[in-house]
Parts: C-alpha cells; structure tokens; sequence
C-alpha cells in the first residue's frame, strides 16, 4: 500500500486491493465473535433506535439518516476497543453522542440534504419528461416520457452511490481521526473512487449478505450491524494507514542505560 503526504495533516487515501474487502468481512466476523453477546445487545438498541426515530410525526423521516452517523460511529468505537484488547460495553454505542455529537450530526445533516437534493434532481428530469410526452402525444410521447423517467432514475442511482461512498469512511474519520464533516465526507468519496474495484467487489458483498441476513425474519441483520462496524474499523485502518504504529524493535548492541 502507498501513503501520500497531505498538507493539511488529513489523511489521504491509499491503495487497497480486492481481496482485502473479504479480509475486512471476515474480521468483521472474528471481533463480533469476541463478545457476541454485547455486539446483539448493541444491535438490537442500534435498530430499534433508528425504527422510533423512523416513527416521530413529520420529521421522523428526516431524524433517521441524521441520527445514523452518530450511532455507527458508537459501533466504530467498541470494535475500537475490541481491536486493542480492551472490554466492549454497551454504552460504547453512545461514544459518538459523547465525543463528536455535533460533527457527527452535521454529517448526517449532509447526507439528509444531499438525498432530497438527489430526489429532487430525479424529479424534476422525471417530471420534465412527463410533460413532454404529454405534449407530443400518442407512442413518441410515451416514449419520451418513459425514457425521461428512466434517466432520472439513474441519475437518482448515481448520485445515491455518490452519498454512499460519502458515508462510507465520514463516521470513522470524524470519529477516530477528528476530521470536520465535510472534509471526512470528500476524503471518503475520494478513498471510494481510488479504490473503485475494492469497493464495487465489496458492495455486492454486502448486497448479498444482506440478503440472507433478512432471510430468517430479519434477525441476521442483529449480526451483520456488528460484523459491518468491524469491517469498517478494518477498511478505514487499511485505506487510511490509520493502524497505531508498533514500538521500535529494541537493538542488541544499544548501550546499557546510565546508573
């Protein structure tokens, strides 16, 4: 992997291969095995969390991918903790609301205004095309018009995945690294696009996985929000080179220390 200086002292993305997206997952898997017990705990709060705020009358739409950053960043801390050997507590999920609420919550801030921005983008393509084909009439206006809302369609994907890869590394870095939101956001984008194969391999990864995590009444997703807060620690450490460095090996021919 190669590390490039940054002039701001942010970190900047390296490179990652393929493979090691299924390294990520499976070491999602072994800190999850740790202490599976506390990991379901967390989860269940961690849903049930985001379904209430899901529910609040007229905003609750709004206050779900606001809230999410914060939370994900309190994953990010307990497999932080597990990482280092030390004890994963239910209370780590809150870690995001203690040490950087404000930063955490303007990230999702972003994504929530990015998302209406991208739905109304689409809209507005979809809408024009409706129109259109209104006033053309007859098969060409139906084809105008079924074209244009296919386009806007994509054009609401694309723009989608773009927030994703925004989101991917914005609660780690902001989290762990204290980078400001809308830096963490570019450089996740950035790390993204660097490593577009990497992270299209792990995308259908996950695609699947959260298939079959919703196969048996959804309870799977209960060990997959775990695994994935222990695949993203592992994928920021190895794109970010953000491991804590290892003490220099001691020297045998150093000189004894002064009495």
């Amino acid at each position: 992997m190669t590390r490039r200086p940054h002039p701001h002292n942010h970190p900047l993305p390296g490179t990652v291969t393929p493979t090691q997206a299924l390294q990520w997952l499976a070491t999602g898997w072994q800190l999850f095995m740790k202490n599976p017990g506390v990991w379901l705990v967390q989860s269940v709060i961690f849903i049930v969390i985001l379904a209430a705020l899901g529910f609040v009358p007229f905003i609750g739409w709004a206050v779900t991918p606001v809230a999410l950053p914060v939370l994900t960043a309190g994953m990010l801390s307990g497999a932080q903790a597990l990482e280092r050997g030390e004890a994963l507590r239910v209370d780590h999920l809150f870690d995001g609301l203690r040490r950087h609420a404000g930063n955490l919550l303007l990230v999702g801030g972003f994504h929530l205004l990015g998302t209406l921005l991208a739905a109304l983008i689409a809209a507005a393509i979809g809408g024009s095309a409706m129109l259109t084909g209104m006033l053309v009439g007859a098969f060409a206006g139906m084809g105008v018009a079924a074209g244009g809302v296919m386009f806007g369609v994509l054009v609401f994907t694309v723009l989608w995945a773009l927030l994703m890869m925004a989101l991917w590394f914005a609660p780690a870095l902001v989290m762990l690294h204290d980078v400001a939101p809308l830096e963490a956001m570019k450089l996740s984008v950035q790390a993204c696009f660097h490593n577009l194969l990497t992270f299209v391999v792990l995308a259908a990864m996950l695609y699947v996985l959260v298939w079959v995590a919703m196969l048996p009444a959804g309870l799977g997703m209960l060990v997959l929000v775990p695994v994935l807060a222990g695949a993203l620690l592992e994928a920021w450490q190895d794109t970010f080179h953000a491991r804590p460095a290892l003490p220099a090996p001691a020297r045998d021919d150093a000189p004894p220390p002064a009495a």
